[in-house]
């Protein structure tokens, strides 16, 4: 029985890669990471081909090489050299698109179970948008802000990226449907949550995160430790 290393993790509030992300050079640094893998699952029906070049020139152009882990669909995620790819990876890089096709894509898959593998023996891990939304339990609902089944790699945490570009009336309905000990964060466009398990919870970019418990503001530090539990239990 040892206590899992357990990497960085970043919850992104979408629009990622853009100029104002200056956390992953951040990120990239403090890690020492020589290669990004970027996981496109999310995008497989928003031009991830043009997704990934996009991050692709992103990423080379803060000094480090890319791989692209192409899953799009489950047969992607059940395949052995695909999934090894995931184990392989110094970064996790996973972009935005569609949470719901992404949710369908890995749960209960061995691409799912390498992700939180790999993360949980210290490979940082970057998740943007509907990524970061799925990682949670419950998962907010794009569709009308209801809660729903996440991937559950970080339990009782439900995560609301574009928050500065959210329908308000949409967002409190969220709000108030989180009860404790389920915590909501909500991130901004281009924002990031940034976890490392011995230095705390940050926030970096333009934007802002805020925490809600009970239908009511709480402490951010409330996700620091949601995520220290989650961090510190033994496999």
């Amino acid at each position: 029985m040892k206590t899992p290393l357990y990497g960085t993790i970043a919850l992104v509030g979408g629009d990622e890669f853009g100029p104002l992300c200056t956390f992953d050079e951040e990120i990239l640094t403090q890690t020492g990471a020589q290669r990004v893998s970027i996981l496109p699952t999310a995008a497989a029906y928003e031009r991830p081909d043009r997704a990934v070049a996009n991050g692709t020139r992103y990423l080379e152009n803060l000094g480090v090489e890319v791989d692209v882990i192409e899953i799009y669909n489950r047969s992607d995620a059940e395949d052995e050299e695909l999934v090894a790819q995931i184990g392989r990876a110094e970064v996790l890089y996973c972009i935005g698109g569609s949470p719901l096709h992404l949710r369908s894509v890995l749960v209960g898959t061995p691409a799912l179970e390498a992700l939180g593998n790999a993360w949980s023996r210290g490979t940082t891990l970057i998740a943007s948008s509907a990524s970061a939304m799925v990682l949670g339990d419950p998962m907010i609902d794009p569709r009308g802000g209801a809660l729903t089944i996440g991937l559950g790699l970080i339990p009782h945490l439900a995560i609301l990226p574009h928050a500065d570009q959210r329908s308000l009336s949409i967002r409190d309905r969220t709000i108030h449907l989180v009860h404790a000990p389920t915590l909501m964060v909500e991130i901004d466009a281009q924002t990031a949550l940034i976890y490392h398990r011995t230095g705390g919870i940050q926030v970096r970019g333009p934007g802002s995160a805020t925490a809600y418990q009970d239908g009511r503001q709480t402490e951010l530090s409330l996700v620091k430790d949601l995520l220290d539990q989650r961090t510190l239990q033994v496999s």
